[in-house]
């Protein structure tokens, strides 16, 4: 596209001219799944995880760690044994049962065999390529971790002994995430490209990004497509049944850089602020966050997004939007905002 080109079609986009799905103002909803939890805090919530129906483990930044007893209607603050003289950014906590493991930067990781009551602290290799980032819990003593670099051990036996999955890291990432088959997606740190990678699998599979934007962050759909996020506000699902043989020219230029895994882009609103995670509901909406209270849904598949009126009215940017495996979900924001879904 010529540079010409380029600058009409910003301008349009900006004017809010053009046709779809792009618009600078989005119809507010008539009312909220959502409920906003005071949680009496400063720091910004990262992960949530729960042992049974009701109790649960919320943990973020500054060393933040709160549970649950009542399904995350109230939290309270708890406290780790660890060195007072570091700042640790608790990022990742998972359970199988009673059996817990939580990550966190610098150089931090976790068990817990008693549903949080009491934690461990596993000693990891001075060799461990990059910080923790992820912790999954996969079963009786079974785990895997991956880092900030991309690289994925698993152990078999509480976190004893760990064996590498990946023969090669793929370089430093900002966004990683695990499907429930097991196979992971991540973003390069300038999120100029994204990997994919499944257990067997030696190494990372490195991939284009299907426009110039720049990935934000990247996701599995409930139906195991990836999904991204794109700056610019952009929203990408996952590709159809549609062959390539059915793209229009627009369509063919659009991802001749790039690969044909995701639909044309999707921009709900240009407020100015981008998005940083996306989910689906149990009921099959999409949910999206982002700056400045940006909450946005669709029910149609991404045809038409609505403004969420309880998301709006937080003072925070939302960094995650995640929903469990029972039907809780949670929106996690900065400074202690946290929005629980109640359908």
């Amino acid at each position: 596209m010529s540079s010409l080109l380029r600058y009409l079609f910003s301008l349009l986009l900006a004017l809010g001219l053009l046709s779809g799905c792009v618009t600078s103002k989005l119809v507010m909803a008539s009312d909220s799944p959502w409920e906003p939890v005071p949680l009496d805090v400063r720091s910004s919530a990262l992960d949530v995880a729960f042992t049974d129906a009701d109790h649960g483990f919320l943990v973020g930044s500054n060393r933040l760690i709160m549970e649950t007893e009542d399904a995350g209607r109230h939290w309270q603050k708890q406290s780790l044994d660890l060195p007072g003289n570091e700042n640790f950014r608790l990022i990742s906590i998972a359970f199988d049962g009673e059996e817990g493991w939580l990550a966190g930067q610098p150089g931090l990781l976790m068990h817990s065999s008693d549903a949080g009551q009491s934690w461990t602290r596993l000693l990891l290799d001075v060799k461990l390529p990059g910080d923790p980032y992820l912790v999954t819990a996969l079963g009786p003593g079974q785990a895997e971790l991956a880092t900030t670099v991309g690289a994925i051990y698993a152990t078999q036996d509480g976190g004893e002994h760990w064996s590498a999955l990946v023969r090669d890291s793929l370089g430093a990432i900002r966004d990683l995430r695990r499907g429930a088959d097991g196979r992971y997606v991540s973003v390069s740190s300038l999120g100029n490209f994204y990997g994919e990678w499944a257990r067997g699998d030696a190494a990372w599979s490195p991939r284009q990004r299907p426009s110039s934007q720049r990935i934000q962050a990247m996701g599995f759909e409930p139906d195991g497509q990836l999904w991204m996020l794109n700056r610019g506000a952009q929203i990408r699902l996952g590709a159809t049944t549609t062959t390539a043989a059915d793209n229009t020219a627009e369509d063919t230029a659009d991802t001749a850089d790039g690969d044909s895994a995701f639909q044309e882009p999707l921009i709900p609103i240009t407020n100015g602020y981008g998005y940083l995670d996306m989910a689906w509901a149990p009921d099959g909406s999409i949910w999206t966050g982002g700056g400045n209270g940006t909450l946005l849904s669709s029910r149609d598949e991404g045809s038409s997004w609505q403004r969420d009126p309880v998301g709006e009215q937080q003072p925070s940017t939302f960094t995650r939007v995640l929903f469990l495996a029972d039907g809780k979900g949670f929106v996690l924001g900065e400074r202690g905002n946290l929005l629980r879904w109640i359908g």
